[in-house]
């Protein structure tokens, strides 16, 4: 389905007059500030929108998005995004939310060279190299695909722990619950991938941190 740039303005007036008939004090409520509780990291696809999928409202779910839902201890933009959610917002849960038939996930299963976007590839071939052993087995490409989305999900789940933001947080008390889950555009349905991530315990000692600052 194709919308011209005319219709954003015409939907846009008919959501308006919908939204105030239904509640008439709806913008009034957001105009006056945000405190979602959520920080939803997810995939750009234009098929996958947090807030419909997730039967969410404007206000309730701080979204970012990337091609193929990375946490990439390098993007400023992602970690911009989790210092202001974490720091100023004082979110209590960030999901990474993946989706199966991810294009940026299925690229980086291959050895196609598509572009400048190679270069983010390359972050979930990582992924892949790390469950090589168990990727490589799984004989359907479907099956494999499917399996690639879950793992790299836990994966950058477990990035968002290793972040000096997470970890401080964790350090000065604060509630912050790490999750993942992977939306199935064949049903609508989310999968959980059963995480709760709460303190950096489990964390490798190389990557957990000295949350006290050291003196220069």
């Amino acid at each position: 389905m194709k919308i011209s740039y005319s219709e954003i303005f015409e939907r846009n007036r008919e959501w308006v007059a919908k939204t105030i008939a239904e509640d008439p004090d709806f913008f009034k409520r957001l105009e006056a500030g945000q405190t979602p509780p959520i920080l939803w990291i997810g995939c750009s696809d234009s098929r996958v929108p947090a807030n419909q999928i997730t039967g969410t409202q404007p206000g309730e779910v701080f979204v970012h998005r990337n091609i193929a839902n990375m946490v990439v201890h390098t993007d400023m933009n992602m970690l911009s995004v989790l210092d202001y959610s974490v720091n100023v917002l004082k979110v209590e849960h960030i999901i990474v939310c993946g989706h199966y038939g991810c294009g940026g996930v299925l690229a980086a299963m291959g050895n196609m060279q598509v572009g400048l976007i190679d270069n983010w590839l390359r972050h979930i071939k990582d992924v892949y190299a790390m469950y090589q052993s168990e990727l490589d087995v799984i004989e359907d490409e479907h099956t494999r695909g499917r399996r690639f989305v879950e793992l790299n999900v836990i994966e950058q789940v477990h990035d968002l722990s290793k972040t000096s933001i997470v970890q401080n947080a964790w350090a000065r008390g604060q509630v912050l619950h790490l999750h993942g889950m992977v939306y199935d555009l064949g049903n609508g349905l989310l999968k959980d991938m059963e995480m709760n991530i709460t303190d950096s315990c489990n964390l490798e000692e190389v990557y957990r941190l000295n949350t006290k600052r050291a003196s220069v």
